[in-house]
């Protein structure tokens, strides 16, 4: 498992047939108070949490799984994951933690094809997402992590209750799916998706000095070039409405 900084680690995604998200683990090592951010696609519980063994911490030092947003490659494993720590806490933004309390799986598959797809051939339940959030994120909290402190931004249009991390001492942003390397940002396509919103989001995002840009899939990226992020919506600005 990649250290990135002295408060973040990465566990990149096994791709398979479907993608599976990367994640991240925020906080010093000596806190003892480890966060995951987003535990991946379904089927991977399993190597992500060796990773953390291999990486040398203790399973008792995760106090916390935070989702960047509810989609199924990024939540598809988190119940695998809880066998594993069940006092973890689960965080959400509000507008994503509502419909996974109530079941409302649209935040999970996006469209109803997929969650066709996902229930007869992966088999994949119906109810499978139902989950108690402890904690209901808003965006602008800051949040004590591991002795670090990590911004909360909302930034919708992806999903509607994606959020992005920012850690401004050492300029690193986890955005989600919202922006890529190679001047890539997430689907717009999807339940709770919308153009206009997700290039409000990158707008927002662009006004922030990034030097390390940890997305949700591909490529991680130190070193951003200055006006990245900008120049990304400015690419994508006629598509997005």
């Amino acid at each position: 498992m990649p250290k990135i900084t002295e408060e973040v680690y990465y566990i990149p995604g096994q791709d398979e047939f479907m993608p599976d998200a990367h994640t991240y683990v925020l906080g010093k090592p000596s806190s003892q108070d480890l966060s995951l951010v987003d535990p991946g696609l379904t089927g991977k519980g399993s190597y992500k949490i060796q990773s953390v063994r291999e990486a040398g911490f203790e399973l008792s030092d995760i106090k916390r799984i935070i989702m960047t947003h509810t989609h199924l490659d990024h939540i598809g494993c988190l119940s695998e994951i809880l066998r594993e720590i069940p006092w973890a806490e689960l965080w959400v933004h509000r507008l994503e933690a509502d419909p996974l309390e109530q079941g409302d799986e649209r935040a999970v598959y996006g469209m109803d094809m997929f969650r066709e797809y996902c229930q007869e051939q992966i088999g994949l339940q119906p109810g499978a997402f139902k989950f108690q959030v402890n904690r209901k994120l808003d965006g602008g909290e800051t949040l004590d992590l591991g002795k670090t402190d990590w911004e909360v931004i909302h930034i919708p249009g992806h999903s509607m209750g994606s959020i992005g991390l920012y850690h401004r001492p050492t300029k690193v942003l986890i955005p989600g799916d919202v922006v890529y390397a190679d001047y890539a940002i997430g689907r717009f396509d999807l339940y709770g998706a919308e153009g206009p919103e997700l290039k409000k989001s990158l707008m927002r995002l662009a006004e922030l000095e990034v030097d390390i840009l940890l997305p949700g899939h591909n490529q991680i990226v130190k070193k951003l070039p200055k006006g990245y992020i900008l120049k990304t919506a400015e690419q994508w600005e006629s598509y997005l409405g």
